[in-house]
């Protein structure tokens, strides 16, 4: 997911999207785990996606304190 399209997304956009990513990232932890997973990349890039999107949103908080 690319900066444009996190930025485009509602609050609750945002929200619903790190939820579905950190399902993703738990299943993918617990089939690495297990030796299930193939392409382990995916881990990282999960995690990256994820912190794209909190940086995003804690951008656009700190914008409205006026701190």
């Amino acid at each position: 997911m690319k900066i444009s399209e996190i930025r485009g997304l509602s609050a609750e956009g945002a929200a619903a999207k790190l939820q579905e990513l950190y399902q993703e990232s738990f299943n993918l932890r617990f089939r690495n785990a297990t030796s299930q997973l193939d392409n382990t990349a995916r881990i990282r890039q999960v995690r990256r996606e994820i912190a794209r999107i909190k940086t995003i949103v804690g951008s656009r908080s700190d914008q409205g304190l006026g701190a």
